[in-house]
């Protein structure tokens, strides 16, 4: 299984159910916290071009936030992504 790493911030409601929902799948992933870093977000925005947390690597590939993740784990994507 793939490693997945999720930058968030601990106000997020959006990174808490990306949490939950890759909880439920028996999945625990790498947080990378933005809140205090800042060269943490700016390293966050150089790799997804977003400003925004949730943002969800599995492996390389970047998933993109919490909506984008419920989607995949939706159409079964999620788990081949995992064993890919």
């Amino acid at each position: 299984m793939k490693d997945v790493t999720i930058y968030s911030s601990s106000v997020c409601a959006y990174c808490l159910q990306a949490k939950r929902l890759l909880a439920q799948r028996g999945i625990e992933p790498r947080e990378i916290n933005v809140d205090a870093d800042a060269a943490l977000r700016i390293e966050m925005m150089q790799r997804t071009g977003r400003r925004t947390v949730p943002q969800i690597f599995i492996g390389e590939h970047h998933v993109g936030g919490f909506d984008d993740l419920s989607a995949l784990d939706r159409s079964g994507g999620l788990q081949t992504l995992l064993a890919a």
